[in-house]
């Protein structure tokens, strides 16, 4: 069944769409400037749509379509994570999960110069920007934001990364707060940095933070926003019992704790004259 292009510009805003959809009619829309986003294609006065997913809007004239998959498509802007393959005379390889290894260049550094080239070993974990996204073409990647600072971008040391589909880590990215995030974010201290290719690292000080943190956005991407908060809540119930049951181990009384003492030397030097006697008997025999 055809699509027909559609005459408003937000009716088919947050619906699902399919690969061939005629997103929207452009022939109605005169004198405006369209920005266009992942997924999408004009088609003279007409935007196709190119991949399954959820049409989106933002202000003041972008369209997209946001799906969900394991593989990730470079594209001019996004912040990623990547680890670092190997290193040559003027670019490192990094890895960003994407269908080529991209090039971050040796002087894409905030004041880099020959002087003061970083050293990056391989399987260092980077946060960059995507400069150039060309088809047929390696990335190429950045550790400064548009105005050639450093930001937030460098190296990330430490921590756990762990890998995710890319629709989860648009939903970490998206204004206002994702539930799951604002849950644990006000009750947990931590640091995290979300790459749009799939890709998440978070520190604290504490391991037990880590993996809190960790196992509630994995398990948060088919949530709802009350599904979200109340899987936080049991988690962080979980990891209140697990740190009270370790205290109370180590809760033990002196006068117990002496007699422990005393009950393992007895049995130490019962054990010694067992094996002195058994020694005597073989003698004797």
């Amino acid at each position: 069944m055809e699509t027909k292009p559609s005459g408003s510009p937000t009716s088919l805003v947050d619906q699902f769409v399919m690969p061939g959809d005629e997103a929207l009619d452009l022939s109605t829309m005169s004198n405006q400037t369209i920005k266009l986003g992942r997924s999408l294609r004009q088609d003279g006065d007409v935007l196709s749509v190119m991949k399954a997913g959820t049409f989106k809007f933002s202000k003041p004239n972008k369209y997209w379509v946001e799906s969900s998959q394991k593989r990730y498509e470079p594209h001019a802007g996004d912040s990623v994570l990547g680890i670092v393959v190997d290193s040559k005379a003027d670019n490192f390889l990094v890895d960003i999960k994407g269908p080529a290894l991209a090039f971050l260049p040796v002087l894409a550094f905030e004041g880099g110069t020959r002087r003061n080239i970083p050293k990056f070993e391989a399987g260092t974990l980077i946060y960059v920007r995507v400069v150039k996204a060309n088809p047929g073409m390696n990335p190429e990647l950045s550790c400064t934001d548009a105005s050639g600072k450093a930001a937030e971008f460098g190296q990330l040391k430490d921590g756990y990364m762990f890998e995710s589909s890319t629709g989860l880590s648009r939903m970490l990215l998206s204004s206002p707060t994702c539930p799951v995030l604002d849950a644990l974010g006000k009750k947990l201290s931590f640091e995290i940095a979300v790459g749009l290719n799939g890709r998440v690292w978070v520190n604290a000080t504490s391991p037990s933070t880590v993996i809190v943190v960790a196992n509630g956005i994995m398990n948060s991407e088919f949530k709802s926003g009350v599904q979200q908060r109340g899987m936080v809540e049991k988690l962080l119930q979980n990891l209140k019992l697990s740190s009270q049951s370790f205290s109370y181990t180590y809760m033990i009384p002196t006068s117990t704790f002496i007699g422990c003492l005393l009950l393992i030397h007895f049995l130490q030097l019962t054990n010694m004259k067992q094996n002195s006697l058994m020694f005597s008997l073989q003698l004797d025999n």
